[in-house]
């Protein structure tokens, strides 16, 4: 027979006991955790100093608990700013206002479809001759819209009454001769970080797709104010990370088993697509120019503090800049000039005029260029921008070789912005609503936002300072020189300047041998967009790469 064992009571009850410990004192941590922690942050303390330091970091885990007690809303930036001024900086000269050319003898085209392809001051000649009204052009783009979201997947919400509402007043205000401008009656598109009242603002994640914001972001306030027609809320990646949102994958429409890049997704491939003339966009570390090379159309990163985030998602406060995606340089100047100015409701904003003036010389440009980053680039994007560099050059360009600053910790600025989206994003991760987005792997924004808790404060601190090494090492390259012309990809220049706040223009360098877009990057000083905007029209008025269009659309 087999031997029945009789468990004590006293011995059931203290395993009991033990596992209620365990379980309603979760949060509660030891002299042991502490110890283990030094390995994540590299340092090692003797276990005097240890239990010298352990009442401290209880008291220091009360406050953490005690802040939390207290909600911020989406519009609280930190009191301590960022400003991207370095030592000895002087503010360029800036032209108040740009005499925008709209030519007379512009046509409805055939096929009609090319009517998608149109620049802004195309369209604005067919409306302000009123060889079309702004409400069949909105139509038309609506009706796009519609016809490619299945394929493309670019778009979170078509504002269909909100566009034929803004589409019917444009119509009445240039039938009766009150003509806004050139923007007066031209569709568009915004990324879905920002804020639209009857729409929502879903930031391309699962967790926010049915969050509705009753408020307007500047920047579509001001397009409004411009005359231009809201047509569709377009895809973010998910908290403005890759081209992968809670309903799908954004995809390229020059090849659509790829996708668009990121996060301005939707914003990337509904321009180069014709579902909209422009787009709005966001970057952080490469949010716009990414989109725009992968697209094929022309992407503007403003200088920090240009353009308002009021009524945007922020990601990284020191870090976020708002811009346009265009057919060319001289759309991404037209839209730029609508959206940028100082917002009361955006501390970080500055009071400058703008303007180009297209009439300056673009020969008289000091340019330089990053010799030996664009020559290790072997690929075929290489081969079009050294193309590229060749053809600057019979325009009567001479870029002078120089090379990005070294001695300097790329890797490490990555903490600015994690820490940073993991402050706005507090409330998701500690909510558990985190685990709601559809991607959770290594590199997804999920696991980013999890990682973020672990970041040290002093390291963060640490990370700020450095930068602004960086900032100063940057104004030591730049003071010398108007645009230097850099890879888009596979270098410093990316991380460099989205850091220090410099402006950059993306602009298309043809295709590859898969017929996949290929782009070069104009960087310029801080606050001087007028410079690389001047270049880069120059280029695209002596080539024809801006006026590529994926084909099937």
């Amino acid at each position: 027979m087999p031997i029945k064992t009789k468990v004590p009571y006293l011995f059931l009850l203290l395993i009991s006991l033990m596992w209620l410990s365990c379980s309603t004192n979760k949060d509660t941590f030891n002299k042991r955790d502490v110890k283990k922690s030094e390995k994540l942050i590299g340092l090692h303390f003797a276990n005097k100093d240890i239990d010298t330091l352990y009442p401290y970091l209880k008291r220091n885990r009360s406050g953490f608990d005690s802040l939390r007690k207290y909600p911020l809303g989406n519009d609280v930036f930190p009191a301590v700013r960022f400003d991207p001024t370095p030592f000895g900086f002087t503010m360029p000269v800036q032209q108040n206002g740009t005499e925008w050319e709209i030519p007379d003898n512009v046509e409805i085209p055939e096929p009609y479809d090319l009517l998608a392809f149109y620049t802004i001051p195309q369209l604005a000649s067919l409306i302000k001759n009123q060889k079309i009204t702004p409400t069949e052009l909105t139509k038309f783009f609506l009706a796009r819209l519609k016809k490619y979201q299945p394929t493309l997947q670019c778009s979170i919400s078509i504002t269909d009454s909100l566009a034929l509402e803004q589409a019917k007043r444009a119509d009445e205000e240039i039938k009766n001769g009150k003509y806004r401008g050139i923007l007066h009656g031209i569709p568009y598109g915004t990324k879905d970080l920002m804020a639209v009242p009857g729409y929502p603002t879903t930031w391309g994640a699962a967790p926010y797709k049915d969050q509705f914001i009753n408020e307007t972001a500047t920047v579509v306030k001001k397009l409004e104010e411009a005359g231009a027609i809201l047509v569709a809320k377009l895809v973010s990646g998910a908290l403005a990370r890759g081209d992968v949102w809670f309903d799908g994958k954004t995809k390229n429409p020059w090849d659509t088993t790829q996708g668009a890049s990121g996060s301005s997704a939707g914003s990337g491939s509904a321009t180069s697509a014709g579902l909209v003339p422009f787009a709005l966009g966001t970057e952080t570390l490469g949010s716009i120019t990414s989109p725009s090379t992968r697209n094929g159309v022309t992407g503007l990163r403003p200088t920090y503090g240009r353009v308002s985030r009021h009524g945007v998602m922020s990601l990284s406060w020191s870090m976020d800049k708002v811009g346009p995606l265009g057919r060319n340089a001289e759309d991404c100047a037209i839209i730029f000039e609508a959206i940028q100015g100082k917002d009361e409701n955006d501390l970080t904003t500055v009071d400058l005029p703008f303007g180009v003036d297209w009439k300056k010389d673009y020969k008289n440009l000091r340019v330089a260029y990053l010799k030996k980053d664009i020559e290790k680039d072997t690929t075929e994007s290489g081969d079009n921008l050294r193309n590229a560099l060749k053809s600057l050059k019979e325009m009567g360009v001479e870029p002078t070789a120089v090379e990005m600053p070294e001695a300097v910790p790329y890797r490490g600025f990555d903490i600015i912005l994690r820490a940073e989206a993991g402050a706005f994003f507090d409330e998701l991760v500690r909510s558990g609503g985190v685990d709601i987005m559809v991607e959770q792997d290594q590199r997804s924004r999920a696991n980013s936002l999890r990682q973020s808790r672990f970041i040290p404060a002093v390291e963060y601190i640490q990370a700020n300072r450095q930068r602004q090494v960086l900032i100063q090492k940057m104004q030591d390259l730049m003071k010398n020189y108007d645009v230097l012309i850099s890879p888009s990809f596979g270098n410093d220049q990316l991380t460099a300047t989205n850091l220090t706040g410099h402006p950059v223009i993306a602009v298309p360098t043809g295709l590859d041998d898969k017929n996949h877009p290929t782009s070069m990057t104009f960087v310029g000083n801080l606050y001087d967009e007028e410079s690389i905007l001047l270049l880069a029209k120059a280029f695209q008025d002596n080539t024809s790469f801006d006026e590529l269009h994926p084909p099937g659309y």
